[in-house]
């Protein structure tokens, strides 16, 4: 009882913070950096070799995820001319239906830059029809402003790292390259350390084969390859896009 008098005193009495309780010391234990966020979520700041990442678990800043979201990215430098987006097909099934709704049916006449580019890109861009996406093809989609890159990108370990992750076909997942950035979106109603290393393992095995494609095509690489800083702000995300 008095132990329980003192995780109340503490501010343990919070039922999420309980369930991150795994998280921190995993953090720590990996030599993250741990921050949380009263009554949002928390935030991890980690590195793959030299280049950072950051985690972040909290309220949703896209409209096709209900509840908590988490979110992974990286600054790696490639070109912003680089687009390109994997998403699971019920989600592109969804997107597609919502972009014809709005700007077909409805009153909207042009996709301004105040929709999401995962939305916009569905648009712009044709889906690949790949070998290299043969073991996901029936979960999965994917779609980019340069076929080949994206080929070669998903030519290696990152199909087998999608296909091992097994994830109910209706959870939203979104992995896309955009300005420069890695980016990786997808519904978590709970923070559990496992689907959370899980991810990160995806996520970081995708940081990995773009380094791969970028070194044997150079010209996707931005002149200035310097990770940005990140925000002060990281809950809720300092960035839309």
């Amino acid at each position: 009882m008095l132990d329980g008098i003192k995780r109340w005193l503490a501010g343990g009495g919070d039922s999420a913070a309980q369930e991150w309780e795994g998280v921190a010391p995993w953090a720590a234990a990996s030599k993250y950096t741990f921050r949380g966020v009263a009554s949002e979520g928390f935030v991890i700041d980690g590195r793959l070799g030299a280049t950072p990442w950051r985690l972040e678990w909290g309220p949703s800043q896209r409209p096709y995820i209900s509840g908590q979201e988490l979110r992974i990215r990286s600054e790696l430098g490639l070109s912003p001319e680089l687009q390109l987006v994997v998403m699971n097909r019920r989600l592109q099934e969804q997107m597609e239906k919502t972009v014809y709704e709005q700007f077909v049916e409805g009153v909207q006449t042009r996709i301004d830059n105040q929709t999401p580019p995962e939305m916009r890109w569905l648009v712009m861009f044709a889906k690949i029809a790949s070998e290299a996406l043969a073991p996901i093809q029936e979960r999965y989609v994917a779609l980019a402003s340069q076929k080949t890159w994206a080929e070669q990108w998903l030519a290696g370990s990152l199909v087998q790292a999608l296909k091992e992750l097994r994830v109910d076909p209706s959870v939203p997942v979104v992995l896309m390259i955009g300005r420069g950035r890695l980016m990786l979106r997808t519904a978590l109603a709970d923070a559990e350390l496992r689907p959370l290393q899980n991810w990160l393992r995806v996520f970081e095995i995708a940081m990995r084969e773009a380094r791969r494609v970028a070194n044997d095509s150079p010209e996707s690489i931005s002149p200035s390859t310097a990770p940005s800083g990140w925000s002060q702000s990281a809950l809720p995300g300092d960035e839309r896009n």
